[in-house]
């Protein structure tokens, strides 16, 4: 966690200088990207809230998105991230939003991915997102891996 947290810091100085602020929403980190947003000191002047997207039910309820508009779209794709952060951060009106979602282990997802497939994406004036292949079924260690990337992955582009 000591990590996260230190990208976080980094994060967060960041967002303070711009008066910017965030939202995520995550599936296979189960959270951990929000904590870490959230152990650094004074989070609350740029960090808005965030969901743990782990099911379709979830994405109904927390995200609206509805079954149809998922048609074409499957879970732990790239798309799908980038659907994610583009809602999160229209549902809270943040700066950023920030997504993850993938099959932590240690098993595939039923899509047909091998555990340590994540897609994450960040949403601000443009959408990017990136696939994370870890090539490993270690649940715990694939959640932090994928909670780093996601991490440095929107500190990548606060750099610019």
């Amino acid at each position: 966690m000591k990590e996260l947290v230190a990208i976080a810091e980094q994060i967060a100085a960041k967002l303070i200088e711009r008066k910017q602020t965030i939202a995520v929403a995550e599936s296979s980190t189960g959270g951990l990207i929000s904590a870490a947003l959230l152990a650094v000191p004074g989070a609350s002047a740029y960090f808005l809230g965030s969901a743990v997207v782990y099911t379709r039910d979830a994405r109904r309820i927390l995200m609206d998105i509805p079954d149809d508009a998922m048609k074409g779209i499957r879970s732990a794709s790239e798309v799908y991230a980038g659907l994610l952060a583009s809602r999160i951060r229209e549902r809270f009106s943040s700066h950023w939003g920030l997504s993850e979602t993938g099959a932590t282990g240690p098993t595939g997802n039923r899509y047909g991915d091998a555990a340590g497939h994540s897609c994450m994406a960040v949403a601000g004036v443009a959408t990017t997102a990136i696939t994370l292949e870890t090539g490993s079924a270690d649940r715990l260690g694939n959640m932090h891996t994928f909670a780093a990337t996601a991490l440095n992955l929107l500190l990548k582009e606060l750099a610019g």
